[in-house]
């Protein structure tokens, strides 16, 4: 789906404005374009590798010039936010063109329009255009906003191949009431629609030396499957959570076949079953299965290793003993909503676990409940196992959710569907196996031809169907576009191409934590093909299939100029990081001792400001003997207005010379359970990020950590743990060579006079994502920063919150 989006406003003021620009598109969809046009000239914006990207953008903002920036819109949405000043009496267009692979789902593809024009809108128009080479099967188009009296505004044409949506209400029409300023237009414009199917290879595209195939066959007989539904039950999923998941299950359950077998896992520190072996869905047993749903309790800690195991090894058991249909099925459906920490904890070892286990005899399909679950983790074994994995938002509709998600996968088709093409003549093949094809689904492979002539090849399909093999075998021949469609060449001129750069992306990103270069291999494409997305845990601007990141960027501290001092913060166990602009570097170093103790950050005797921090232990120490120490407790002072602020994981207190304080000398800006930003008059800022901890984690407990921003505006005699560098650092690093670990390598640093021996490491950066933090590359100083701090750690040791000595 290629989309332009394109807004046009005037100021008719007699100064200049401000006019933003603001629109929600699909996470899965990439912008390929941004321009501005102004007074006849056209401003086109450019897509960068992410972290110069975010540099340039936080320079932009603090220097007054035009910045875009993508974030988080709800479940489904990004938002992408643009502002320009426009003289009086002047105009500007706004133009966004973003692309996405539309995925089949129950049996229909979606296109969704967020608008909320926000005012009404002169010329408001929204048009739609399809071409379907097999042939439109149906087509349905509404918005979510459109009343009975709108509904004849939505226009169809729709013809054997080509279809034509249009929604153009005129100014009156958008109004909330006659006469009225509110408009009607605020809500989702859906096109859904199906194209013809035909058992056969399904329909492939060849455009300028590249191919994508789709295929979907229709009147197939569903496969039957075995299924483990493994359910957490810890104390974490008690209430709501515990109720949707129960009412989700008992709707699952009755849409087994009654040729489906399964099994129920529930977990928390401990594993039980309702059966111990595969049961067939007849109905008296899926009955029974929703009384035992329907009794489950939930306590405990989170043990999804043996869980997994447990379901893993339910599966093996029925195979061997051939109770199940030999042309079957078999997945594991995991649902919870925590991390584990009982049994195995390790998510590495886990993942191995789970891999080894299955040995690619099943599918692994995740659900991670709510904001808390670790999603990354959920989705790479997901991933590792041939399945997906799939985040279900705390919400009244998520048993919907649960429901929807199982109804993608309920009915297979085909198992190992391998799609084989000519070797010799073709190359950088996207995925052509896949373990299952489920009924509604699409499978879509893409490839590069080796003669870019060639406009005809074999294409063979061979898989597993319900009582015999699949096998089909066809011929791929060019189209013409450009005479079908005359007028659509900027859609199908490359867009073959673009679609293999999209799943070759993808495919790489999935892979970057097993190749090290497919990280390298993926930007260097989205850079070339222009995809461009907000991403901040991982590296790329191209980032996509990390959904969890997303969900939590909605809780970012706003960009903010950090010209070129460093950036010095303080976060976790306890780390210290200072970043570097100047050099493009970071260092890094910890602090460990007892907890309780307290340590000057930051003194400035000129400007009178003082920052002091106290650390804490985990609850209890962990069973590897580890004592970890976080910081808990600030104490902030501004001697010269007499203000003390105190903050801690539960509290924010101000007095002011032993009173409580008039604010007129300091701005505290609260973001409930997340982070407070306090503002000193005509001085710095800090910001203290909250790090909630699941409140019954046998180990650890809510911490915080400690930020600046401005600190160019501290005197050049400002020191503390922090302060210190608040003016930079000079140091050179030279003689790399392997370290410990091969992907942390060690080297010689030159500081302060001294050669110190330092490791490649990163560090985790919350300004951008509060929730998941992003890894920053950083030189590691040992030994509690011993030789790039002056002195030893010990000597910021205060005997008070707001002591100085």
């Amino acid at each position: 789906a290629h989309t332009v989006i394109t807004s046009s406003a005037l100021n008719k003021a007699n100064s200049s404005q401000e006019v933003f620009f603001e629109v929600d598109l699909p996470k899965t969809a990439f912008i390929t374009n941004f321009s501005m046009e102004i007074e006849g000239q056209t401003y086109t914006g450019e897509v960068k590798e992410k972290e110069k990207a975010k540099k340039q953008y936080q320079k932009a903002v603090s220097t007054g010039q035009t910045a875009g920036l993508v974030r988080a819109s709800g479940r489904k949405m990004e938002k992408f936010t643009v502002s320009v000043n426009i003289a009086a009496n002047s105009n500007v267009t706004f133009i966004l063109t973003h692309e996405e692979l539309l995925q089949r789902k129950l049996g229909q593809y979606e296109i969704m329009t967020r608008v909320k024009p926000k005012q009404l809108v002169q010329h408001f128009e929204i048009v739609a255009d399809i071409y379907e080479p097999q042939g439109i099967d149906f087509l349905e188009a509404y918005g979510t906003f459109i009343s009975n009296e709108l509904l004849p505004l939505v226009e169809k044409t729709v013809s054997d191949k080509k279809a034509h949506i249009s929604f153009c209400p005129t100014l009156d029409q958008q109004r909330k009431c006659l006469g009225c300023e509110g408009t009607l237009i605020d809500g989702d414009f859906f096109i859904k629609y199906d194209v013809n199917r035909a058992e056969t290879i399904g329909d492939i595209q060849i455009v300028n030396g590249y191919f994508v195939h789709f295929f979907a066959p229709s009147d197939l007989p569903r496969v039957p499957k075995n299924v483990v539904f493994v359910i957490d039950r810890s104390g974490s999923m008690r209430g709501i959570k515990m109720k949707q998941t129960k009412d989700a299950m008992l709707a699952i359950l009755n849409d087994l076949a009654e040729d489906d077998y399964f099994g129920i896992v529930l977990f928390d520190s401990s594993i039980s079953t309702w059966k111990e072996s595969l049961t067939k869905a007849t109905k008296e047993n899926v009955s029974e299965a929703q009384q035992f749903i329907q009794g489950i309790t939930d306590l405990g800690a989170t043990n999804i290793n043996d869980a997994v195991m447990k379901a893993v090894d339910m599966i093996m058991k029925g195979k061997r003993d051939k109770k199940v249909p030999e042309r079957s099925v078999s997945m594991v459906i995991l649902m919870t909503d925590g991390m584990p920490n009982s049994g195995e904890s390790s998510v590495p070892h886990i993942q191995e676990n789970v891999l080894l286990a299955m040995g690619g005899n099943m599918t692994l399909f995740c659900l991670g409940f709510g904001d808390d679950v670790d999603y990354s983790f959920l989705d790479v074994m997901s991933r590792q196992n041939k399945g997906l994995a799939r985040r279900i938002y705390e919400g009244s509709d998520a048993t919907v959710q649960l429901q929807g998600f199982y109804e993608e996968v309920a009915s297979p088709l085909l198992s190992e569907v391998d799609l084989r093409y000519p070797d010799n003549l073709v190359n950088s093949l996207t995925t052509s196996h896949y373990k299952q094809l489920f009924n509604g689904s699409e499978i879509v492979v893409a490839g590069r031809l080796t003669d870019y002539s060639l406009d005809n090849f074999l294409v063979e399909v061979f898989a597993h169907g319900f009582e015999e093999d699949f096998i089909v075998k066809g011929q791929a021949s060019a189209q013409e576009w450009d005479i079908l469609y005359p007028e659509q060449e900027y859609i199908f001129g490359d867009y073959t191409e673009r679609l293999w750069a999209y799943l070759t992306i993808q495919e790489l990103l999935s892979k970057r934590s097993e190749k090290g270069n497919a990280t390298a291999q993926a930007l260097e494409m989205s850079l070339q093909y222009s995809f461009t997305d907000e991403e901040p845990e991982g590296p790329l601007i191209a980032d996509k299939l990390t959904e969890g990141i997303n969900a939590w960027t909605h809780s970012r501290i706003s960009p903010t100029n950090f010209g070129e001092s460093p950036f010095i913060q303080m976060d976790g166990d306890p780390h210290f990081m200072i970043e570097l602009p100047e050099q493009e570097d970071a260092l890094c170093f910890n602090i460990d001792d007892r907890p309780g103790t307290i340590f000057n950050l930051v003194r400035d005797q000129l400007a009178g400001i003082l920052v002091n921090g106290q650390t804490i232990g985990d609850k209890k120490v962990a069973p590897d003997g580890k004592v970890n120490t976080y910081f808990g407790r600030f104490g902030i002072i501004h001697q010269g207005l007499g203000v003390r602020l105190e903050v801690t994981t539960h509290d924010i207190t101000v007095s002011q010379d032993g009173k409580q304080a008039k604010l007129f000398c300091m701005d505290l800006q609260v973001t409930k359970d997340r982070s407070l930003t306090v503002t000193l008059r005509d001085s710095v800022r800090f910001v203290v990020i909250l790090h909630k901890v699941w409140k019954q984690h046998p180990y650890h407990q809510d911490y915080l950590g400690f930020y600046t921003l401005d600190s160019h505006l501290l005197s050049p005699s400002v020191h503390g743990l922090l302060g210190q560098f608040y003016h930079g650092v000079q140091f050179e690093v030279k003689d790399m060579r392997p370290g410990e670990v091969p992907e942390k390598p060690d080297a010689t640093m030159l500081v302060k006079g001294q050669e110190l021996t330092v490791t490649r490491g990163w560090q985790r950066d919350f300004r951008w994502d509060v929730k998941n933090g992003e890894n920053i590359p950083c030189w590691f100083i040992h030994s509690n920063g011993n030789g790039l701090i002056d002195g030893n750690h010990t000597d910021y040791i205060m005997s008070g919150l707001f002591k100085t000595v």
